[in-house]
């Protein structure tokens, strides 16, 4: 995925691919690349942790950030 940046504590979703497969979801704990872009280290609700060079099937939901008084 070109041009897809993401930062420690994004949550990322990764489609299942095909029947039967379901997604799955993780925390970025770690961002390898330059400005946030992939490769990734991921820990999954499971506790697995993997590094991540994401495709079309996956989704980065960005933190929420503080709102500037």
């Amino acid at each position: 995925m070109i041009g897809v940046k993401a930062s420690v504590g994004d949550s990322v979703i990764i489609r299942g691919k095909s029947v039967g497969n379901t997604d799955r979801h993780g925390v970025i704990t770690e961002v390898k690349g330059p400005n946030g872009e992939p490769p990734w280290t991921i820990r999954y609700e499971d506790g697995h942790e993997a590094l991540c060079f994401p495709g079309p099937d996956c989704v980065v939901e960005h933190k929420a950030q503080p709102a500037e008084s």
